[in-house]
């Protein structure tokens, strides 16, 4: 049974050594001339007018984690509604289980001024 992923294990170790020399390779081998003009950020050719790191708000970190807290419960809806037919009430109560965790959670942010933009 093993021996049937042999090469699988192969064609993984053989990027991983492709990647790894693609990466290091320039790095020795190339030329290293560091300037004014390469250390400055580009933006339509033009000079910013700001610093490139400026910070963001934390709100738009927490509509990015909700974002993804939320697209992986539709994710795991998508393979229960293809089984659902099949298995009926034994696929039924995890889920309704699963909905109800993500539901307080939300209704908790909610309550506690978490998705608010004005404060």
């Amino acid at each position: 049974m093993a021996i049937d992923y042999l090469p699988l294990l192969i064609l993984v170790i053989t990027a991983m050594i492709f990647a790894a020399i693609a990466i290091i390779t320039p790095t020795i081998f190339g030329p290293k001339r560091d300037n004014t003009q390469k250390k400055q950020p580009y933006e339509s050719g033009m000079i910013p007018f700001h610093d490139a790191r400026r910070r963001f708000s934390v709100k738009y970190f927490l509509v990015a984690m909700l974002f993804l807290l939320f697209d992986i419960e539709v994710i795991f809806l998508y393979p229960w509604a293809v089984v659902l037919r099949d298995l009926r009430w034994l696929a039924m109560a995890p889920m309704v289980f699963f909905l109800a965790v993500l539901i307080v959670g939300l209704l908790y942010e909610w309550k506690k001024g978490a998705l608010d933009w004005g404060e």
